[in-house]
């Protein structure tokens, strides 16, 4: 937010002061990239919420991920559970499939996060350092 009001504030002042126009463009572009990463990053991937007994009985659904269940009734989603753990080979299978599937979004997750922060940290240090050298190295003459 600080960073919007600074942008905000620059922007109405680059007629008096010229040389805080590539700073302010690098400041914005950096939070830019960094939210679009972040964004990425924590943005839900939605599904149905539903399966069928169908799919129940031909093992194409983990009912151990919510994202498979959410629109169910608990009814609906008990007959399920309880179909997987009469198959030992299904609910291992789940459960193996839920824990490495977990691993895998996090892992994207966690890539994009790391893009955002290291976007971020050097981003900003860079658009300080160029608000620096405009400054100093090119001030404006009256």
């Amino acid at each position: 937010m600080t960073t919007t009001i600074l942008v905000s504030i620059l922007i109405r002042k680059f007629e008096e002061f010229p040389n805080l126009i590539v700073p302010t463009v690098i400041l914005t572009m950096v939070c830019l990239i960094t939210i679009v990463f972040a964004v990425l990053a924590t943005r839900p991937n939605v599904s149905s919420g539903r399966f069928t007994r169908e799919d129940v009985q031909a093992k194409r659904t983990n009912l151990l991920f919510f994202g498979n269940f959410h629109n169910m009734t608990l009814e609906d989603y008990e007959e399920g559970v309880r179909e997987m753990m009469a198959d030992s080979e299904f609910l291992y299978g789940s459960m193996t499939r839920n824990i490495y599937f977990q691993g895998k979004v996090l892992g994207r997750k966690y890539k994009l996060l790391r893009i955002s922060y290291t976007v971020f940290m050097f981003g900003f240090v860079l658009a300080v350092l160029s608000f620096g050298i405009a400054i100093f190295f090119f001030p404006v003459v009256d």
